[in-house]
């Protein structure tokens, strides 16, 4: 018994559709927005972190209206550097050949004033997919694991703007009042 055409439409209707939104750009709400205490923001990244990472992260940021200045001109500045990408293989066959890759991106970001006092330490933050590989179809994978590196720049762009999201003016205050008497500290060692 075959199938009726409408049966095979509908999935291929929301696959489509699916594919479109998730090209364009389309984020679901929820991302929490970076305060406009941390203005204006110079994004610096390291090297050897891709382009493409830092061009994600600079427009979620642009999204959220925050002003981008180059560092010298900026008040608060996010570093991102020390990008390392991992792939291994997490399952082989019974012809020991791998038939599932885990690809793993991790970078370093942190924080800081135009007067070098740290708003949030050096932290790594990383994200991992896993994927399956057939050797048979190598072309359609590369494309895939190239597809999966693209998410994976974009998910750590999102845990980069959730970092910076509780930063607003009392904590700002706060770290710097702290920086402060830890410098007064310093100083004079009888206090």
């Amino acid at each position: 018994m075959k199938p009726a055409a409408g049966s095979l439409i509908r999935p291929m209707v929301v696959a489509t559709l699916s594919l479109l939104v998730a090209g364009c750009g389309f984020q679901l709400r929820g991302a929490p927005p970076v305060s406009s205490a941390l203005q204006p923001l110079a994004v610096d990244c390291a090297d050897n972190v891709p382009g493409q990472l830092c061009d994600a992260v600079r427009e979620q940021l642009e999204l959220g209206r925050i002003e981008l200045k180059p560092a010298e001109e900026a008040d608060f500045v996010l570093r991102i550097g020390k990008f390392r990408q991992e792939r291994r293989a997490s399952a082989i066959t019974l012809r020991a050949a791998a038939a599932e890759y885990t690809l793993r991106h991790t970078v370093n970001i942190e924080v800081l004033t135009a007067d070098n006092i740290p708003l949030i330490e050096p932290a790594d933050l990383n994200t991992s997919e896993t994927y399956r590989y057939d050797e048979s179809n190598v072309l359609a994978k590369q494309r895939e694991e190239e597809a999966l590196r693209e998410q994976l720049h974009d998910r750590l762009a999102q845990q980069i703007i959730f970092r910076l999201a509780p930063i607003d003016e009392d904590r700002i205050e706060r770290l710097r009042k702290e920086a402060e008497q830890a410098r007064n500290e310093e100083t004079d060692p009888s206090s």
